[in-house]
């Protein structure tokens, strides 16, 4: 199987084409779920490797690749948000952060790479530093970062991915070699993932892929993340509980705001916020225009529950969604805030001839 999806290859082949790299700062920058952190992982890992094979990818099998798979390569320093640093150790995906605490890069985090930056490395080698999401730099640590690109150090190579370039100093960006990662196209990222099918019997939140039609089962979870084949495989062991999540905001008459929100508090309640915004955002685009991107299976149960509600009440309940999805990365009560979000989406369903004001 390839160290890298199909869809960067081609991008791979063309920054390795030299055997070196000309910028002291590479901006990896593209939506969440499509594999910029397992690229950047893999170009900081083959770039310390000692032999690496003639496709520039690492050995793995030297004394620097051994290292680098233990977190204990000398020339490499992983800059990482606290709440990330155990999830980013488990896994290559470029997943947004799942904890509730410590959410931001610090500027005692880039501070601290002033030894490592600037004295010699092991052995006078290469030094990299790959700083994710970048977009997670509170504005110290900015600033910090900026002094260290308008000087940099000799050897030394930045690489910052980012899912919100944007968010990001305009004088960071322009100091970077800025690369839009590619995406893959559907067809692309349903064979991707069926490679990667689980092929075992369902047990517990398992999925039975042997009695689905595989296919048609990756196109509902790539609609469902995005279209970003990494989250959509990450969703395999949480669809149990979206399709009782489904079940719940979609039926009126059953619908029980303190029941759900005590079935969902030990959810992330970012991945919460996440599924009641694509859900709403679902029942706003066929409310206007007919149209469902998310959940293209569901069409005829959103159809249904757009007769309950009018397109402005549903506007005004995903702006008060918008508001509140911030606050889920925060230390809060679950259960309070889920009861808060849920007894407003219970306003929105009793909306048909109404429009209720949703509190900013």
């Amino acid at each position: 199987m390839d160290l890298l999806p199909v869809w960067q290859q081609n991008m791979w082949e063309r920054l390795m084409r030299d055997g070196t790299l000309r910028s002291h700062a590479l901006l990896l920058k593209g939506r969440p779920g499509i594999g910029k952190y397992l690229f950047a992982h893999m170009l900081a890992k083959s770039l310390l490797c000692a032999s690496p094979d003639t496709r520039s990818f690492a050995c793995g099998q030297c004394v620097g690749c051994n290292w680098f798979e233990q977190h204990s390569h000398p020339n490499f320093a992983l800059i990482v948000p606290d709440a990330l640093a155990v999830l980013i150790s488990q896994t290559s995906s470029d997943q947004p952060a799942k904890q509730r605490t410590g959410q931001q890069i610090t500027v005692d985090q880039i501070r601290g790479l002033n030894d490592f930056v600037y004295l010699t490395g092991h052995q006078a080698g290469y030094k990299i530093v790959l700083i994710y999401p970048a977009e997670t730099m509170n504005t110290a640590a900015s600033n910090a970062l900026l002094k260290k690109l308008e000087e940099p150090p000799e050897n030394t190579l930045f690489i910052l991915v980012s899912h919100q370039s944007q968010r990001l100093l305009p004088t960071i960006r322009s100091r970077c070699l800025q690369i839009a990662m590619p995406a893959p196209d559907i067809e692309m990222a349903i064979e991707w993932m069926l490679q990667r099918w689980p092929q075992r019997t369902e047990t517990g939140r398992q999925i039975d892929a042997q009695q689905r039609d595989k296919q048609q089962y990756a196109h509902k979870l790539l609609a469902l993340s995005g279209f970003s084949p990494f989250t959509a495989l990450s969703l395999l062991d949480a669809i149990e509980q979206h399709q009782q999540f489904i079940e719940a905001v979609s039926t009126r008459a059953r619908f029980d705001p303190l029941a759900l929100a005590g079935a969902m508090q030990k959810q992330e309640l970012t991945v919460t916020i996440d599924w009641l915004q694509k859900w709403c955002y679902d029942l706003t685009g066929f409310l206007a225009d007919k149209r469902v991107r998310y959940h293209p299976d569901l069409q005829a149960r959103i159809q249904s529950v757009c007769q309950q509600i009018n397109l402005q009440a549903c506007l005004g309940y995903l702006q008060f969604l918008n508001a509140r999805q911030p606050l889920s990365r925060h230390p809060v009560n679950p259960r309070l805030f889920l009861e808060e979000i849920f007894i407003q989406y219970g306003r929105l369903l009793a909306s048909e001839s109404s429009v209720p004001e949703f509190d900013e």
